[in-house]
């Protein structure tokens, strides 16, 4: 899968510069919003502004940016199906092939000792894990790229082949899902702390700490993995 156009919107802004330059060096035009755009205009990186997508500009302190059908339809349109294309064509709304994101620090706001309610509250990321669910269920045609530490593999598979082979958007989707379901768990724990109910799913989170050598038979794989918050 080749990648013409990619919106990032990073809350993590660790390695976002060199990540769109890189990009941009092959290419590709990068979609920008709020304080992720102004740091990489600021480092001379060309950023086309996510309200020159949309014709609307960022609203309600930043809760409305990406929640629109202009990106949501160039996420979401499947390459393979002629109607999607055609419909999008009709709008003039160009595919996006990927979407690099990270989440508002819910989890660590919300530990703070004497944090208001709405701060925590305003830590509830909306847009970000709709663009990264729209991109990992469309990753057949868009990656998804949800972690810093991925930016360097990405790029490099793109610089030697020009493209994304399937294997990798698959692998990227599946971590992507796993990590908008992490979010929603932790702030579905925070809101039945706070009312002292008996939840109607008790979920538990576990984070993996390394991998084994092996698992009971040296033949199978095996992983260790730690309860968060213990």
């Amino acid at each position: 899968m080749k990648v013409k156009r990619a919106l990032i919107s990073v809350f993590n802004k660790s390695g976002v510069e060199a990540f769109a330059k890189g990009l941009t060096e092959m290419g590709v035009t990068v979609i920008s919003t709020g304080g992720t755009a102004k740091l990489l205009k600021d480092s001379g990186i060309p950023v086309t502004l996510v309200e020159e997508v949309t014709g609307f500009p960022e609203m309600l302190d930043g809760r409305v940016k990406t929640m629109h059908p202009r990106l949501m339809a160039g996420v979401l349109a499947r390459r393979d199906v002629p109607g999607h294309m055609e419909t999008i064509a009709e709008h003039d709304i160009e595919p996006i092939d990927m979407v690099v994101c990270s989440l508002y620090p819910f989890e660590e706001v919300a530990g703070r000792r004497g944090v208001e309610d709405q701060v925590v509250i305003e830590n509830i990321d909306i847009g970000g894990p709709s663009m990264i669910r729209a991109a990992a269920k469309n990753h057949a045609g868009v990656a998804v790229v949800t972690s810093h530490e991925d930016y360097d593999a990405v790029l490099d598979e793109l610089r030697e082949t020009g493209e994304l082979k399937y294997e990798t958007l698959r692998e990227l989707a599946t971590r992507a899902f796993h990590r908008t379901a992490h979010y929603d768990f932790v702030i579905a724990n925070w809101f039945s702390e706070a009312e002292g109910d008996f939840p109607d799913y008790l979920m538990r989170d576990y984070r993996k700490v390394m991998e084994l050598k092996y698992g009971e038979n040296p033949h199978q794989r095996a992983a260790y993995y730690s309860e968060v918050g213990l």
